[in-house]
């Protein structure tokens, strides 16, 4: 029998470690066991109405390399396409007001480009940025600019897009990990509003194609995002693969058949608590949440395990529309996110078909947009029935466009529990080690480096190539 690894969880993070795994080294028995009855984890196509569309993620940062880098590993570089040119806008007083451009997380490199946005007093504060001495260690990102740029800069700047990106509050997000270079500017005691004017050129440079103009921030793949995790089964099955869906694993232990107990093999129970199987396996990449992480490390990593138990997640729901015809004039830009100031229960609209060419052009007789739903610490909006969410969708989408929009085709509520890790202060701090709990272990996902789509690939990667290079050190012969 070969040397064998197995993989817990079969959301992108683990879909990535064990294509990493089966790359480098042909010969390894890779399994990849995922609880629910289907893989992908937050990369998710759904039929609604007759138009198939992305219920989770939609989009990856196309400036990271990894997505893009694995798009074309799949042969689906054909397939990689980017959001249309049109603006996104914030929500002021009720009113749509264009998205400032060259902010660092919303923090303006220009005070002028949101005045509008903030009244003529919060942009006078903006301006004269107050002076503090470098802090010395992690803070929170809206405490920080609360102090340095006044509270309005983090009500109706920072909040909307960081509440875009983590479903958080941003009083209690660390700024090292949430903007690392807005930490680099507090811990140098140097001006943020210089900070955002640098990150804004270097962006600027970075984003520059050999003719000079701008290549495209975001990408996804005709078809959706969720169209890419059965292509990667596909590929990973004709590498030898085995993955299997409806396979709950329910604890992590050594075996106790070698004298060194950091060598010895690992098992993993599954299945139903009627029907137990155990396999055993020489090394194992967990790439689940931190709650189920935690659960299974306990017998092996105690202290890995109090460390993840301690961070909590944020759940939210995605409403999406299908509307008969062609987008109609309301739907102005690619869409809207929503201050927590604003009497509205929804924090983000997009307008799909608006922003993605590939499905206009998919679905020119159809309309899709979507709504978001729920941040951190605010659950209780998401224990409501889907037909209440879909009713607030439209009556805070009618608040802000001005009218209702038609009777929908079609609607789909899809509920993300406990679906993006928050990053309290301290972060790094508490999962500092925790990639590799123990000999043999090595753990994915975005509770560790970030919770974007090429930041869970770049997590999975690692975690395979932690486990590659101690099956080395114990002298596996790997091809």
């Amino acid at each position: 029998m070969g040397v064998r690894v197995g993989v817990v969880g079969a959301g992108i993070a683990g879909l990535a470690a064990a294509w990493h795994l089966a790359h480098e080294a042909p010969d390894l028995d890779v399994t990849v066991l995922e609880g629910s009855s289907r893989i992908g984890g937050k990369l998710r196509l759904e039929q609604v109405g007759d138009v198939a569309v992305d219920v989770g993620a939609e989009s990856v940062l196309a400036r990271r390399p990894e997505a893009i880098e694995l798009f074309e590993q799949l042969g689906l570089a054909d397939r990689v396409t980017h959001p249309a040119r049109v603006p996104a806008s914030i929500v002021s007083g009720g009113v749509r007001r264009p998205m400032p451009v060259g902010t660092l997380m919303g923090v303006p490199s220009d005070p002028e480009a949101v005045r509008g946005l903030l009244t003529d007093a919060e942009v006078r504060r903006l301006a004269a940025e107050a002076e503090s001495p470098p802090v010395d260690g992690d803070v929170s990102v809206g405490e920080f600019i609360d102090a340095r740029l006044g509270p309005a800069v983090t009500d109706k700047l920072v909040e909307p897009l960081l509440a875009g990106v983590y479903a958080g509050n941003s009083r209690k997000l660390s700024l090292q990990m949430a903007v690392p270079a807005l930490f680099q500017a507090a811990t140098d005691g140097t001006s943020l509003l210089e900070a955002a004017r640098s990150a804004a050129a270097l962006a600027s440079a970075a984003g520059e194609d050999a003719a000079g103009g701008q290549r495209p921030v975001f990408a996804t793949v005709a078809g959706g995002l969720g169209s890419v995790p059965a292509v990667m089964a596909s590929r990973l099955a004709d590498l030898g693969v085995d993955i299997r869906t409806g396979t709950m694993v329910r604890r992590l232990e050594r075996t106790g058949d070698r004298a060194d107990p950091q060598h010895q093999p690992l098992v993993l129970s599954s299945g139903p608590t009627t029907d137990v199987r155990t396999q055993v396996f020489d090394a194992v990449v967990v790439a689940t949440p931190a709650s189920p992480t935690a659960r299974l490390l306990r017998p092996i990593a105690p202290d890995a395990a109090e460390r993840l138990a301690a961070i909590e997640y944020a759940s939210m729901a995605i409403v999406t529309i299908v509307l008969d015809g062609p987008a109609p004039d309301l739907l102005e830009g690619s869409g809207f996110l929503v201050p927590p100031t604003e009497p509205l229960t929804i924090k983000a609209s997009t307008f799909s078909s608006v922003k993605w060419p590939w499905l206009a052009a998919a679905h020119p007789d159809r309309t899709v947009l979507r709504a978001s739903i729920g941040r951190h610490g605010e659950a209780a909006v998401l224990h409501r029935s889907d037909d209440h969410l879909v009713a607030t969708a439209f009556d805070d989408l009618a608040a802000v466009l001005g009218r209702a929009l038609p009777s929908p085709l079609a609607v789909h509520v899809q509920r993300w529990g406990g679906a993006l890790p928050q990053y309290a202060v301290g972060h790094l701090d508490r999962v500092a080690g925790l990639t590799e709990p123990a000999d043999g272990v090595a753990l994915a996902g975005a509770a560790y480096g970030g919770v974007g789509v090429p930041a869970c690939i770049a997590s999975g990667r690692r975690a395979a190539d932690t486990i590659l290079t101690r099956l080395r050190q114990r002298e596996y012969q790997l091809r």
